[in-house]
């Protein structure tokens, strides 16, 4: 099967250029191209062949010695196709004047929802029924009898599933004791602790299951102790290795006990587990609204509970901890999975979907509204948290973030100053906004601005240099010779700097929201955060940089070009999380680490060395955060242009194999704060086929 991706299609001076990649079913299969108009006559081009580690690595897992990245140049035509001739097959690929229009008049016709359907069409990424993806990646029976032969060690862990019940409908229970025993990994034992009325008590339903499953424990409370109460109750009753939590009315998937014993075989040193998880309707046949979660992400985690279903903790780490506390009653388990994970030697993510959450009427999964008392509980579980953790950092208060269930916490920042590092070549206008945005709009007052003069032509832009320092003292200019090169450009700046943080910035944003500062400091100054990034914003709102996806293509900005407020993949764009990479546009650094890492790596001179930096700060095992409460508009390389001449070509393809190849285990194992359950054709956060 071919694989192919057009990433960009511009037309300049007459000529259309396309730049990506093309592969066929093995590393070893190379291929063709023929160009042809509407009436199948030759039209002639160039093409250069480029080396594509990341479709190398992301395809066939290896190096290949084919160079599958193209860039073709041709002469404009209204339309026209591509003959690719790969592993003897010919493949005909249009091209429409549409496509070509759209990729002319990009900064314009971004929004067209049809014409980013054509896009994604032609670029052979579309969008999957989640009901189909269910099915389709559903373990097989041949898998399933697989695991229920496999041969354990004696060690191998016990699982207590504790459920609190409370008049639950029997219908639901009963799918939900099927749906335990139907476990391919059989060791396990399902303790229940029944709070509800004396008229409702499921003790007759649950005993025609036990004369079968010696497993099924069962103790009627004689009372409603609450939720927590309750589930302490069935925790009591627990003897296993692991506590499983487990809702009344939810469902397994018959491998999920068997997906968390192997976790725990292959990492001794485990002591909570989550995995992925999904949604299923009253009638038990629908299945939706997937959650593919990332690794372990404590700052999603106090931004809210993503972890939710599946969890199994370590029976000694509950004890350790304790068990569920009745104040947090509606975020108990929240609560729970921030105290047991604060403590944990090692906490595992498994990316299959092990869980189905039951929605009904009453239910939070279907209707967040029917339990508000559970977020206010959640924030004050939030708060214990920063409490226990972090007693140093004050936090002024935990409110509603974008949505219900999404925390906003805002620290009590010490305002101290802050270097301002902006290298810049003419371009003074969007200068002046960059500079007067932070200091006339911004709330954050100890800033320093160091720009960094490199090769400026006109007469203006120095007139203007001498105006601006003369009219803010925390401004001045430090001049740098030599050819451009930005992560040199910035590690001279950073010389010059005199506080604690740097910023590094660009020379084409604009703040927008006037906490800005604040919001990324108060994550900066903890001492397992190295780099705080925000979000931006093109001109028009939609997303320019929500954080960024390592081995999507290279590495590729998540959810670009959508609305923030239009419901982002589970508030992706809108909620404080942990990313592998943020960009350099705006991006907060303390001084320490950016030195103790050696600043931005100078071999990287245009492309990839902010994302590099990022990967190297997070090797030293500090955390990069992107907060999306602070926001600036993007303008984005309005004053470099694009890399389009063969130089240029030359420059970024080294680039790129250098990054791809230091990097190449994001390209091998995936990005950990992505899901290799979602689409990797692009970061729109679809899942994919």
């Amino acid at each position: 099967m071919m694989k192919y991706r057009f990433e960009n299609i511009s037309v300049e001076n007459d000529r259309i250029r396309i730049s990506g990649f093309i592969a066929g079913d093995t590393p070893e299969s190379d291929f063709s191209i023929a160009i042809v108009d509407g009436r199948n006559h030759d039209i002639p081009f160039e093409m250069h062949r480029l080396r594509r580690n990341d479709v190398s690595v992301k395809y066939f897992k290896k190096m290949s010695v084919i160079d599958h990245g193209i860039s073709i140049s041709l002469p404009y035509t209204s339309a026209f196709s591509i003959l690719v001739t790969i592993d003897y097959r010919v493949h005909r690929i249009h091209l429409n004047p549409l496509l070509v229009t759209y990729h002319n008049g990009m900064q314009s016709l971004r929004n067209n929802a049809f014409l980013q359907a054509v896009k994604t069409r032609l670029s052979g990424h579309k969008p999957v029924d989640y009901q189909s993806w269910q099915e389709k990646h559903r373990p097989s029976e041949e898998l399933l009898q697989s695991q229920r032969d496999a041969q354990w060690p004696d060690d191998s862990p016990l699982f207590s599933i504790v459920i609190p019940l409370y008049a639950t409908p029997e219908r639901y229970l009963r799918e939900l004791i099927e749906s335990i025993e139907k476990q391919t990994y059989q060791k396990y034992e399902v303790c229940f602790a029944d709070g509800s009325p004396e008229d409702q008590k499921l003790e007759e339903l649950i005993g025609k299951y036990q004369k079968d499953n010696y497993r099924i424990r069962y103790q009627y409370l004689n009372g409603n102790f609450g939720i927590s109460g309750n589930t302490n109750e069935a925790v009591k009753m627990a003897s296993g290795d692991f506590i499983v939590l487990c809702d009344h009315d939810d469902l397994l998937s018959e491998n999920a006990l068997y997906e968390l014993a192997k976790a725990v075989i292959e990492n001794p040193e485990c002591d909570c587990i989550y995995s992925d998880e999904d949604k299923i309707d009253e009638t038990s046949k629908k299945y939706f609204d997937p959650h593919f979660k990332p690794d372990y992400n404590i700052d999603l985690l106090t931004s809210c509970n993503y972890i939710c279903h599946i969890y199994a903790v370590r029976k000694s780490l509950v004890d350790k901890t304790g068990a569920f506390r009745s104040e947090y009653d509606g975020a108990q388990d929240h609560d729970f999975i921030l105290r047991t994970t604060e403590q944990a030697r090692q906490i595992v993510h498994i990316p299959k979907v092990l869980y189905h959450w039951r929605t009904h009427m009453a239910s939070t999964a279907a209707n967040p509204e029917s339990k508000l008392y559970a977020f206010e509980a959640g924030k004050k579980a939030v708060r214990a948290h920063f409490e226990r953790v972090w007693p140093q950092y004050k936090v002024e208060k935990v409110t509603d973030g974008a949505s219900l269930g999404i925390y906003h916490t805002y620290f009590d920042v010490k305002e101290e100053l802050i270097s301002v590092i902006i290298p810049n070549k003419d371009h003074t206008e969007d200068l002046d906004k960059a500079i007067r945005s932070m200091i006339e709009k911004g709330s954050w007052k100890q800033l320093e601005f160091i720009i960094v003069e490199n090769n400026s032509e006109k007469e203006e832009t120095f007139a203007y240099y001498e105006k601006i320092q003369k009219e803010y003292s925390q401004v001045r200019v430090v001049y740098y010779e030599g050819g451009f090169n930005y992560s040199r450009i910035n590690n001279f700046g950073a010389k010059y700097a005199k506080g604690r943080y740097l910023l590094l910035m660009n020379n084409d944003v604009e703040l927008i929201e006037k906490d800005s500062m604040k919001e990324m400091m108060g994550y900066c100054q903890r001492d397992d955060v190295g780099i705080v990034g925000c979000r931006l914003l093109y001109e028009d709102d939609t997303i320019q940089h929500a954080g960024v996806v390592v081995g999507i293509g290279v590495a590729e900005h998540i959810l670009k070009h959508t609305y923030s407020g239009d419901g982002t993949y589970f508030n992706r764009a809108v909620t404080v999380q942990d990313l592998s990479a943020v960009t350099a546009a705006v991006m907060l650094v303390k001084k320490e680490v950016y030195d103790e890492v050696g600043g931005l790596d100078e071999s990287f001179e245009v492309a990839f060395n902010d994302i590099d930096f990022c990967l190297r700060v997070r090797d030293t095992g500090r955390l990069v955060v992107y907060n999306p409460y602070a926001c600036f508009h993007h303008y984005e390389s309005k004053s470099r242009g694009m890399d389009d001449n063969p130089e240029k070509m030359a420059r970024y393809t080294k680039e790129m194999e250098r990054f791809t190849q230091r990097w190449d285990r994001y390209y091998r194992d995936g990005d950990p704060m992505y899901n290799v359950n979602l689409t990797h054709e692009d970061a729109s956060c679809t899942f994919g086929a």
